[in-house]
């Protein structure tokens, strides 16, 4: 069955997978999404017996259905090799009384690299398979961790160029020097004088100006996206939902056919969102357990059906989570609808005009699987103090604030589904905020030490990632208002 792909908010505007994948975002700022979602056809029985990268291919080959099986394992096994330092990719951690599913094991320590590792080569192979002569400037807005598994990925890769913009004030210092820190010849990054929501609007406009798409055509570039917009890095998302719930068959936590819970801390909806996609392939999933910092959009949505990104941006500690304008919403909002794309064309417009929307309410009835909550600074903080002393494992903070909501999901509810908690990042991403909330006492310690520290108290050797920028060069200084974003692109492409 090929899986053709189409626009959330265009019906007439279909592609193919690697068309989609090069394409990144559909016309009129629509997102692609799939016309119908396959079942597995591999037992979990079976999956629990398979590597990683044999169930990537399992759940991709059913979702890419234009690549090759030769294209396909190509793709896959050049991603998923040693540059993840386990052979397992993503090893699930089983501690107090609930399991981690760890996916920061790649180049930069943060779950990104889970889909950024092969993006690259799905880019690639989609443009020798559709024939495509210009070279592909890759354009990303960060919160904090694409942009550097985005970096890591496309350095030097042939035949692509790579732009990320970051919030300037908005990103921890280690998530900052590992992007400015950058050697990759093909590379530009720039922090912005705003946050993460203006990054991405910037971006987006970029994508949808038809007159910046021809000038750049005529000096022999086209844009794609490395952000969760695009649809080849959604996809390998959805594989290691799968792999975990595998992984749980093969330990004799459950049964295939048990269900669990997932929970997955959010910002851009994305990595939650592949969950769900997960399960319309036939993952057996309970709840979908949605975990928001102080910036509680998703939280607020869930609980009303109503979409308002009229409030406050709040800096937290966990900044990846740090987002207003959650992208890939639109997808789900999409599929709740029917796969009306007129109907949600008009609510995005909404959000665009007035800043807010509301599902009716047999949408909403839609979402019945989805849980939405959320964790204060404070919770976050005694979060990861409270796992600590349990038993001595050190969670980062984007993974604190899920244990803390699925712990509110199950005082309220008594669920005792198994739930597998996505652990989004190494806590030596976040070393200040983490170590401050076993003791208060790190503050007066330097980033560095911090990290020394970290690696005596979790036994856990310090990341080569972290290695590797202790005393790095900072290579990229720009730092540009919202309004100069595409002057700088120009500047980058020297046209």
């Amino acid at each position: 069955m090929e899986v053709i792909y189409r626009s959330t908010r265009n019906a007439n505007e279909t592609a193919t997978a690697s068309e989609a994948i090069l394409k990144g975002l559909a016309g009129e700022g629509g997102l692609f999404v799939p016309d119908q979602i396959p079942a597995l056809d591999v037992s979990f029985d079976d999956l629990a017996k398979m590597s990683y990268q044999e169930v990537a291919y399992a759940v991709m080959k059913l979702m890419f259905t234009d690549f090759t099986e030769e294209e396909l394992k190509y793709c896959i096994n050049s991603a998923y090799d040693s540059k993840f330092d386990t052979e397992l990719i993503a090893p699930m951690a089983k501690h107090s009384g609930r399991y981690f599913l760890e996916l920061f094991h790649g180049k930069t320590i943060a779950f990104k690299d889970m889909a950024l590792s092969i993006l690259p080569y799905l880019l690639t192979t989609s443009a020798k398979k559709n024939g495509v002569k210009n070279e592909i400037v890759i354009l990303t807005a960060t919160s904090g961790d694409t942009g550097k598994a985005a970096l890591a990925g496309f350095a030097d890769v042939p035949g692509t160029r790579i732009a990320v913009f970051y919030p300037k004030s908005g990103v921890s210092p280690i998530q900052e020097k590992q992007m400015v820190t950058e050697r990759g010849k093909n590379t530009f990054v720039a922090g912005i004088t705003g946050n993460f929501d203006d990054a991405q609007t910037g971006v987006k406009k970029m994508f949808q100006d038809e007159e910046l798409a021809k000038f750049l055509d005529e000096n022999g570039f086209q844009f794609s996206s490395a952000n969760s917009i695009n649809i080849g890095r959604l996809v390998p998302q959805i594989v290691y939902y799968v792999y975990a719930y595998t992984r749980l068959i093969a330990d004799g936590t459950i049964k295939n056919g048990d269900k669990i819970n997932v929970v997955v801390p959010t910002g851009n909806f994305g990595n939650i969102l592949a969950a769900y996609y997960a399960s319309l392939m036939g993952l057996p999933v309970n709840r979908f357990i949605c975990a928001s910092n102080d910036n509680k959009v998703l939280y607020d949505f869930f609980t009303t059906g109503k979409y308002d990104r009229n409030r406050e941006f709040i800096l937290t500690t966990s900044p990846s989570m740090d987002i207003l304008i959650s992208s890939n919403l639109e997808r789900l909002i999409y599929r709740i609808a029917g796969n009306d794309a007129a109907k949600n064309a008009e609510l995005m417009k909404q959000l665009n005009e007035t800043g807010s929307y509301e599902i009716t309410a047999d949408m909403k009835k839609e979402l019945d699987a989805f849980y939405g909550n959320y964790a204060t600074e404070a919770e976050v903080s005694a979060e990861i103090k409270r796992i600590y002393d349990e038993d001595g494992y050190i969670l980062d903070t984007h993974t604190a604030v899920a244990s803390a909501v699925y712990g509110k999901y199950v005082a309220e509810t008594g669920d005792d589904t198994p739930s597998v908690i996505a652990s989004t990042a190494s806590p030596y991403k976040f070393t200040r905020s983490v170590m401050t909330s076993i003791d208060a006492d790190y503050e007066k310690k330097g980033d560095f030490e911090l990290v020394d520290e970290l690696e005596r108290l979790s036994g856990v050797k310090v990341p080569q990632a972290i290695e590797d920028i202790r005393s790095a060069e900072v290579l990229h200084k720009t730092v540009c208002d919202k309004e100069d974003m595409e002057k700088v692109v120009k500047n980058f492409l020297g046209v």
